[in-house]
């Protein structure tokens, strides 16, 4: 447990030392969050979705507003036609303009009008919660990767110490050999188990650069073989569990994004049903307007016949529903519809949150176990290490009972390393569902 300890130690003290200036080389887990946030393109598209519901929205809105619209036209006829100024007809071309303003505001719709508002209202808050969830999505990504690219890198720190220590071993069984005090199978096995050693020092380190590959795809950003992680300090490291998988489920239902987003598209669907519904009412409307024209019969000025040809009104008009081709009937039926598969998309959202906590829980549960197995197990394996190398140097076992000795409190180490990020890893899954993915 000691050896274990004094590596853990050493990585913690290499994090404490004063980072050198930020480069493009050197991210924090903040920084790699960030860049991924904003180059990922699915975070993108979620973010154009938002901004169209927002626009749906305010038009919505904007609907109550009244309506304002001019036209102007000018016609030219030939031949015997009928001249607008003096109601006569004449048999000669006739140029004539006309000019008018108009606005009209609809003064009830049977509420139509206001339930699209919170129709769209309710679907771009539910957009914004889309928006959120691609973002926790990305982030969960970059967080799992980076800690297993740091995974990767106490492998290989540890792996360093274990060939060091190999090839001292090594160094002292060369010396015995020369003396004649050792076997010289006990020397090829040493250096066995120096080659050994090397092998996983490759494999820890091509397993980090193929994560730190996929971080920088997951931030969309060229690959860089030298980039550096910055470490975690000894203070973020996961302790145990204080939540049960009952308390963790009800706060996702209250905060997990997705679940939120359906809650909402479901009562924006209620507003979609009452606003199909308010088209079967009569519409009321007041309007007005403002015209004028010119006639080229007429031999006063243009301007003159502008001013003095100019008429305006009012109106108020009630707009009685009788029969559209069933077009209100068929589209009530159809917001029904669209709001059935809401309530069945949300409860399915809610069944699957369910199983993945429930899943994820285990999960943690399981890696929490096994953590805690694994330090027993590295403790034991350390103590049992340092008997058996008492015992090699006073030439009481073989090299091969001692290097195997060895390999037991090796793998135990790495397993142990994989086993503390794994159950980093499956806390921040419980983290994701519950909206609180702090770093």
């Amino acid at each position: 447990m000691r050896y274990f300890k004094y590596i853990l130690f050493a990585l913690t003290l290499c994090s404490s030392v004063p980072a050198f200036s930020q480069t493009d080389s050197l991210y924090t887990l903040q920084q790699c969050i960030d860049i991924a946030i904003k180059n990922n393109l699915t975070v993108k598209q979620s973010e154009l979705q938002m901004d169209r519901d927002r626009i749906y929205w305010n038009q919505a809105r904007e609907n109550l507003l009244p309506q304002v619209y001019g036209d102007a036209s000018r016609s030219i006829n030939n031949g015997r036609s009928l001249d607008p100024t003096t109601y006569t007809y004449a048999n000669q071309q006739i140029t004539n303009d006309n000019y008018s303003l108009n606005s009209s505001l609809v003064l009830l719709k049977g509420l139509s009008l206001m339930n699209s508002i919170k129709q769209t209202s309710l679907a771009y808050q539910a957009g914004k919660l889309d928006f959120q969830q691609a973002k926790n999505d990305i982030t969960l990504n970059v967080i799992t990767t980076y800690l297993q690219a740091l995974e990767n890198e106490d492998q290989i720190s540890l792996t360093q110490t274990q060939i060091e220590l190999s090839q001292q071993s090594l160094d002292r069984l060369n010396i015995l050999n020369k003396d004649g005090s050792i076997s010289p199978s006990d020397v090829t096995d040493a250096r066995g188990q120096l080659a050994t050693n090397k092998l996983s020092l490759i494999d820890a380190r091509n397993s980090m650069y193929a994560q730190k590959l996929n971080l920088l795809q997951l931030m969309n950003v060229p690959y860089n073989r030298n980039v550096k992680l910055q470490r975690l300090s000894a203070d973020e490291l996961p302790a145990q569990y204080k939540l049960t998988v009952d308390e963790v489920y009800n706060n996702a239902l209250n905060d997990y994004p997705m679940v939120k987003a359906a809650d909402l598209r479901l009562k924006s669907t209620d507003k979609e049903v009452a606003a199909a519904k308010g088209i079967y009412y009569p519409t009321l409307t007041v309007g007005g307007g403002l015209s004028s024209y010119y006639s080229s019969f007429d031999n006063t000025g243009y301007h003159s016949q502008i001013n003095n040809n100019y008429n305006y009104g009012v109106n108020i008009g009630l707009h009685i529903p009788i029969l559209n081709f069933f077009q209100t009937r068929n589209n009530v039926a159809l917001a029904k519809i669209d709001r059935l598969n809401a309530l069945y998309t949300t409860q399915t959202t809610k069944i699957t949150l369910k199983k993945n906590v429930d899943q994820a829980y285990v999960n943690m549960t399981l890696a929490y176990e096994r953590y805690q197995t694994l330090v027993e197990q590295v403790d034991a394996y350390t103590q049992s290490f340092k008997v058996a190398e008492t015992k090699f140097n006073a030439g009481v076992i073989t090299s091969v009972d001692y290097i195997t000795i060895r390999g037991f409190m090796d793998r135990a180490n790495l397993s142990l390393i994989s086993a503390r990020y794994d159950y980093f890893i499956r806390i921040k899954i419980l983290d994701y569902y519950q909206g609180k993915l702090a770093l």
